[in-house]
């Protein structure tokens, strides 16, 4: 029927139901709105077929009507109406289109505990997954013998074997458009090694303590899932393996994903099943470590890749991995890093930079107060002149660290100028995961010592 006006399911106390779609059959489901409709009764509905009314030759049971009789499947309704109060039934399972919620309609308040997987606060246990935090420098080369944490915190790199490959491995602004990101982690091959040894590696993990993982009750019959998100982009296409590493019971599990185009941010997505059997220590160790491999010989491809948990088989763990090392016209970006506990992946929780920041000084942190390239500020304060000609200062560090730190570079001159002369056995004693006494020799017992600065590490 022609009416003025924008569409309407209700006029006054008539509800406009959803048209049937006749297909030979005698009996159908009423909807409104795709939910299922139950009527108050026969007597409250009104309705058309192929222009004509029907009243009174149907019955109604539920939601279901029934006309007796077939209803060729070329008929056409023409309207269902309904006078009165009708019940919505509950939908069916997955029929609940998000055309159908109203925009703004889903508020926190109405949201049972819960019933949206994957929404807590820090649902990410990688630490630093947007790659924004780099207080080593922002580029750094990996090469034989120099693996180690380059750049990005909490980013390990790992090379094996003797191999002749070099990297270039950057903190970069190369991210995928629109997605909030500003940082990468990025390996840019400048030596290529076309052809890896037997005992080749080339990789870059993530290791996690284990109390930060007690909650996904591994070795328990009730062992979380879990899933790995993130942003990646190389001019190499093909094949890539990350694997979930139980350190503490030496058990692991293994995936692929495939870069499909080349120079082209994709995301990924991977479910690793929960694992009952093993586990994780509940201390500040390494339990898990995240291992994205990018390059491997035949001591880690020969086997069958290992996608369910078990021992740790080196020849099952990289089974199909690319080498990037193979040219020099080979690059791999990657950022987004997110692991949480569930089977779906949610999008990536973007923290504080400060938060961030404060969850990276705790596996280490630098204060060194000059550069190389002269000096940036006076030095932090003069060193107490102790017994004979050492010099001391009792350090605080900025967050309580996850360990007592391993101490390096440490830098105590005898004037705040960066050109006067270092002191000498330079050395940190009495460390505790708070602080640290750091001292140094000046022979002139009578002359101060000035501290710049020094790295304090307690990476896994």
């Amino acid at each position: 029927m022609p009416y003025i006006g924008r569409d309407t399911d209700k006029i006054s106390n008539v509800e406009v139901l959803d048209n049937i779609t006749f297909d030979g059959s005698s009996s159908y489901t009423l909807q409104k709105g795709g939910s299922n409709f139950t009527p108050s009764s026969a007597n409250t509905l009104l309705l058309s077929i192929d222009g004509v009314v029907q009243a009174g030759n149907f019955t109604v049971s539920g939601s279901t009507i029934d006309f007796g009789t077939a209803v060729a499947g070329t008929s056409t309704c023409d309207f269902v109406l309904h006078y009165g109060v009708g019940l919505i039934t509950t939908p069916s399972d997955g029929t609940v289109t998000e055309a159908k919620i109203g925009t703004g309609a889903v508020t926190s308040a109405k949201l049972a505990s819960g019933a949206v997987p994957n929404q807590s606060t820090f649902k990410n246990i990688i630490i630093n997954g947007d790659m924004s935090i780099a207080q080593r420098g922002t580029s750094g080369t990996l090469q034989n013998g120099t693996g180690g944490y380059l750049t990005i915190d909490r980013w390990k790199t790992y090379e094996g074997g003797s191999e002749s490959f070099v990297f270039t491995v950057s903190q970069d602004s190369d991210v995928p458009t629109g997605q909030g990101f500003v940082k990468s982690l990025k390996f840019d091959c400048t030596t290529a090694d076309a052809s890896l040894a037997a005992d080749g590696a080339l990789s870059f993990r993530q290791a996690i303590e284990g109390q930060n993982l007690q909650y996904l009750k591994k070795g328990t019959s009730n062992a979380e899932s879990l899933t790995l998100s993130f942003w990646v982009k190389s001019h190499l296409t093909g094949t890539y393996i990350i694997s979930l590493v139980d350190v503490d019971n030496s058990r692991s599990i293994s995936a692929s994903y495939t870069i499909s185009s080349q120079n082209t941010w994709e995301k990924k997505t991977i479910t690793y099943p929960g694992d009952t059997s093993g586990a994780f220590g509940n201390d500040n160790g390494n339990s898990l470590q995240v291992e994205f491999y990018l390059g491997a010989g035949s001591n880690y491809t020969s086997g069958t890749l290992q996608t369910s948990w078990g021992s740790n088989v080196a020849a099952n763990q990289r089974v199909g991995q690319v080498n990037l090392a193979s040219s020099t016209d080979n690059n791999f970006w990657i950022t987004g890093v997110q692991l949480e506990a569930g089977t779906s992946a949610s999008n990536f929780e973007f923290l504080p930079y400060d938060v961030t920041l404060n969850k990276c000084l705790r596996y280490y942190f630098t204060d060194a107060l000059y550069s190389s390239g002269g000096n940036t500020g006076l030095a932090e304060m003069p060193i107490c002149t102790s017994n004979a000609a050492f010099k001391h200062i009792f350090k605080h560090f900025p967050v309580t660290m996850r360990a007592a730190p391993t101490i390096s570079n440490i830098v105590i001159k005898s004037d705040v100028a960066t050109s006067s002369s270092d002191l000498t056995q330079k050395s940190g004693d009495f460390a505790t995961t708070m602080t640290v006494d750091i001292y140094g020799r000046n022979d002139d017992s009578t002359a101060p010592g000035y501290y710049h600065g020094a790295e304090f590490s307690a990476e896994l």
